[in-house]
């Protein structure tokens, strides 16, 4: 009886720490020379993201395939738990993709701004990170205002 209670208790302790539970594997394509996109893996990665990583030369077919609108395109594209996430996205704004579960088709970081995951120096720009629905529509997700190194 003992050891059940304590199985028990220790099976609810396990599920009350979220960071015990299993993040989602991103897939991301790339192209084979590119460190930016190395970098961003490398944010995921020390953010708790598991990363499944692909060189690909024809970036551009992946993205079309995907219905990803060039105007939207950065250099890389992933994927998890059915959202694209294209460009220099933060990992916390895929977590908190995940946590809400909106009814959009993905989150895009367009272009490559200084100052966003994999594309740091010292001159960081705002961004956005914009939320895509499934027509293409964007809404501004979050802003990224990155203070001026000093």
């Amino acid at each position: 009886m003992v050891q059940r209670i304590l199985a028990a208790s220790l099976f609810s302790l396990v599920l009350s720490f979220p960071i015990l539970a299993e993040t989602p594997a991103v897939k991301v394509y790339k192209s084979p020379t590119c460190g930016c996109c190395d970098a961003w893996i490398e944010h995921l990665e020390s953010n708790g993201f598991q990363v499944d990583a692909e060189n690909r030369s024809d970036m551009q077919a992946v993205k079309a395939i995907n219905g990803i609108p060039t105007k939207l395109s950065s250099c890389h594209t992933g994927f998890v738990a059915g959202y694209f996430i294209e460009g220099h996205v933060p990992a916390a704004e895929i977590q908190r993709l995940l946590r809400e579960k909106p009814a959009i088709a993905g989150l895009s970081v367009p272009d490559m701004p200084m100052g966003s995951p994999g594309m740091e120096g010292p001159h960081p720009e705002p961004y956005d990170v914009l939320a895509v629905d499934h027509d293409g529509k964007t809404t501004i997700w979050s802003s990224h205002r990155p203070e001026p190194a000093q």
